[in-house]
């Protein structure tokens, strides 16, 4: 590992700013084509590989990526504005399912014992069918990505925080993707000027600051899926 680290830090780290018919093509050049090797290397090496040296693959993946494509963001901004909306679809679907069931089985005697729900929203396990790299690798790289060892952030999903019940019984909607904070609270490193009218929720800003997503990443993903899960916790 660090004499991969060695030979990644010399190399030219600055992205050609030149015109290119293809943005994503010109990021994804040979330096991250290198660490991508890197973390398919991880992947086959299973437990001989430190799960802490593959954080550090796939943060450092991820700031190289987020550093490039900020030199251009109105070609990124729509692919923004459609995710930042299909997310906050996915997660009023999970609210809304959420306390449906929490609505059903709170007073349900069959149920004995203190009961907690926790509601979680993650991508779907299959690769962004939108993403404009569609090699053969990309669903290998997508399990890594979205594996918890690799990205412990993401355990608890997408969102800032999971729901859990009853604390969060009575968080309305707009609390829970964080509406209810000043305006231009959640930014996401492009200029707030350009962002200022898209309503981020805190969701989106969660996976660009926290999670080892680099923003192409997830920008193109459309398919959630939820996790619901009721504990029972009784005396004996």
């Amino acid at each position: 590992m660090s004499k991969f680290f060695e030979k990644l830090s010399e190399m030219e780290l600055n992205c050609s700013d030149s015109s290119a018919v293809n943005i994503i093509g010109e990021i994804y050049d040979n330096e991250i084509k290198l660490i991508e090797r890197e973390i398919f290397l991880a992947t086959s090496m299973g437990n001989r590989y430190k799960f802490s040296d593959c954080n550090s693959l796939l943060s450092l993946r991820r700031d190289m990526i987020n550093r490039r494509i900020s030199a251009y963001p109105k070609d990124i901004l729509p692919y923004l504005k459609d995710f930042n909306e299909s997310l906050r679809k996915a997660l009023k679907e999970l609210y809304d399912n959420a306390h449906q069931i929490w609505k059903t089985i709170k007073n349900d005697k069959s149920f004995c014992g203190d009961m907690e729900l926790t509601a979680k929203c993650f991508f779907r396990y299959d690769y962004p069918e939108h993403h404009p790299i569609q090699d053969e690798d990309r669903q290998k790289l997508w399990k890594a990505i979205c594996d918890f060892e690799w990205n412990p952030i993401y355990k608890d999903g997408v969102s800032l925080f999971p729901l859990t019940f009853p604390s969060d019984e009575n968080v309305s909607f707009e609390s829970f993707i964080g509406m209810d904070c000043p305006s231009g609270t959640w930014h996401v490193g492009i200029d707030r000027e350009l962002t200022k009218d898209m309503n981020i929720i805190n969701a989106l800003y969660n996976l660009y600051e926290h999670t080892n997503f680099a923003i192409t990443d997830f920008i193109y993903v459309r398919r959630f899926e939820t996790e619901i899960n009721i504990e029972v916790r009784k005396k004996i």
